[in-house]
């Protein structure tokens, strides 16, 4: 039985990754929202039926939050803050989070970190962001937060 040296044996570490392979996921995901944003400029989530029907609405006669996000977002490409409000107030307050969290991301991953928002981390900002989204359905669908809604 012969001893080996265990730094003859063991495995060369990975080549360390180029600026180009960190920022791949963020610059990606930017790439698919931008993509998905110029569709919805280009094609008028407005138009009913222009992007299928609402499962909610066809179902249970309620607009859902998802369908008001779609059309904020068109509003937003005609630079129209007041109408895309108008369509999903949540999502136009929750812009400025989002954008955080995207530099954030993209922050960590130039310097080689990996970024773990606190929705992922802990459980509890999910679960109240999930709230806050199911009651704002449940009010913009109510008289009183008729105006919630376009």
């Amino acid at each position: 039985m012969t001893a080996t040296d265990p730094a003859l044996t063991a495995p060369a570490p990975p080549p360390a990754a180029t600026r180009w392979q960190l920022l791949r996921s963020p610059l990606q995901s930017l790439a698919v929202i931008g993509a998905a944003t110029l569709a919805l400029h280009v094609r008028d989530p407005h138009a009913s039926g222009s992007w299928g029907y609402c499962p909610s609405k066809v179902l249970f006669g309620i607009d859902c939050p998802g369908c008001g996000g779609l059309r904020a977002v068109n509003d937003l490409t005609h630079l129209d803050l007041g109408a895309a409000a108008s369509s999903n107030l949540l999502f136009i307050l929750l812009l400025p989070l989002i954008a955080w969290t995207f530099v954030r991301w993209l922050r960590s991953a130039w310097r080689g970190e990996r970024y773990q928002p606190a929705f992922v981390r802990l459980p509890w900002p999910s679960y109240l962001l999930f709230g806050v989204a199911i009651v704002f359905m449940i009010v913009r669908n109510t008289p009183q937060g008729a105006w919630l809604h376009s």
